[in-house]
């Protein structure tokens, strides 16, 4: 009995361990299922945040490179409509061609990332303004079979703007003998005071029918040092370190047919002809000297901006060009900054009004108004001799364009904390549109606009 017994205890052992390890096998197994399953979950939720990346990426290289586009075009679209004979200029595009050209741009990034060009959307945010700097690119997921609207997958806005630092986009000569701020014509640097000097020869000379043009202007001694080597004639290069041209007043010009002509008037604009055999070098003759202490810090109008008194961009009506120039003489403030100004406030509307209560065609509030004598912002004359009035303050006070035009959209109370264009849209684009407008009439030190994301 005990043996028989002791055996069936033995076998029910094993009956229960073989059943226990069946469960144990069904529980591993079970356990094994909830880790792959587990796994792939991770798997797919991967997958989707990788997807998401993948379309954040494209997204936002789709808004730069529109971004970019829009940058790059701006000298066209803000280039006159026409040329001084009255023919059309081929230099200048619309605004639509303009928007065509970034959004094509965006669309060829998104191609490039993998998203079909039916899933992507390009819409510029400020395309009711005369120069929109930004755009906005989404990303659409796909939804089949549901007839809700289209969801977003990912989006972003980048805009090209002058970038926010105190230095704005003012370009300061750097390696040779003058250090101030350089003003370009035909994208060639100068002094201010050249430049406004050079702007009214090429002005007088656009009345007898010719179109001067600046092959060369600031270089710097490691540009001259290039120059010499490729060509070590000291007749008609000068070794690094001797050239006039690294003082900013000299200018090359031309074209060939205008040498006759400038021989001719060139010294009534302050200009020498410096060498016989060189045609085309015309250096300045007027104080203060070249490569001198004093020269560093000419200039030709407030906050280095050249102040062209004699002539004004073409966009500005014919009502408001001699109160313009009237104003700019009286307060030293370039007359083409406070036209590109007008157009920004109110496109030269003396009727214009904000809900935030600016007035007038400068856009006064009415304590600002007050501050500066203006009795009635609607008198078109009157606001246009106290925004000069006032930018001439700003100038004074920031030292650069670009501040000072903060400052008059802000508040110089928004400026001066950073000494910088404060991070508000608003003042960002206001800043922008008018650094792009006078750098598209040849009128400011060469702006240096940045493309960045924003949202």
């Amino acid at each position: 009995m005990g043996t028989v017994g002791a055996e069936r205890k033995r076998q029910d052992g094993r009956r229960s361990l073989g059943d226990e390890s069946g469960q144990a096998l069904i529980l591993a197994l079970g356990g094994a299922i909830v880790v792959i399953s587990g796994a792939l979950a991770l798997v797919a939720i991967a997958g989707a945040i990788t997807g998401k990346g993948r379309a954040q990426r494209a997204a936002d290289l789709a808004a730069i490179s529109a971004g970019r586009s829009l940058r790059d075009d701006l000298s066209e679209l803000l280039a006159p409509t026409t040329l001084a004979d009255g023919r059309p200029n081929p230099d200048h595009i619309d605004k639509s061609m303009y928007l065509a050209r970034a959004r094509q741009a965006a669309i060829d990034a998104g191609r490039a990332n993998g998203v079909d060009p039916t899933r992507l959307r390009v819409a510029f945010p400020d395309a009711d303004s005369f120069a929109p700097v930004q755009v906005e690119a989404t990303v659409l997921a796909h939804i089949d079979g549901i007839e809700r609207g289209p969801q977003i997958e990912a989006s972003a806005v980048a805009e090209a703007a002058a970038p926010t630092g105190a230095a704005g986009g003012m370009t300061m000569a750097t390696g040779g003998g003058y250090s101030g701020p350089l003003v370009y014509r035909d994208g060639k640097g100068m002094r201010p005071d050249v430049a406004a000097a050079y702007d009214r020869m090429k002005a007088d000379a656009a009345g007898d029918g010719l179109t001067l043009m600046v092959v060369s202007g600031f270089r710097s001694d490691a540009e001259q040092a290039a120059l010499f080597a490729a060509h070590p004639d000291p007749k008609w290069v000068a070794p690094p370190g001797h050239s006039l041209h690294r003082c900013a007043t000299e200018l090359d010009l031309g074209p060939e047919t205008a040498y006759a002509w400038l021989a001719a008037n060139a010294a009534r604009f302050g200009f020498l002809k410096r060498y016989s055999w060189e045609a085309w070098h015309f250096g300045w003759n007027q104080p203060p000297a070249p490569c001198s202490a004093a020269g560093n810090s000419a200039v030709a109008g407030g906050g280095g901006v050249a102040n062209t008194v004699t002539t004004l961009p073409s966009f500005v009506p014919a009502q408001y060009r001699e109160p313009l120039l009237r104003s700019s003489t009286r307060w030293n403030v370039s007359a083409a900054l406070l036209a590109a100004q007008l157009m920004a406030e109110s496109g030269f509307d003396p009727n214009a009004g904000s809900p935030a209560g600016a007035q007038g065609i400068a856009q006064f509030m009415p304590g600002t108004a007050a501050s500066y004598g203006l009795t009635n912002p609607f008198d078109p004359v009157a606001a246009i001799d106290a925004q000069a009035h006032l930018m001439s303050d700003l100038l004074r006070q920031f030292g650069s364009p670009e501040l000072a035009l903060a400052a008059y959209n802000a508040g110089p109370g928004a400026v001066e904390p950073c000494n910088c264009i404060p991070p508000y849209p608003e003042t960002q684009a206001y800043v922008t549109r008018i650094l792009a407008l006078l750098g598209g009439v040849g009128a400011l030190l060469m702006p240096s606009f940045e493309v960045r994301l924003v949202a």
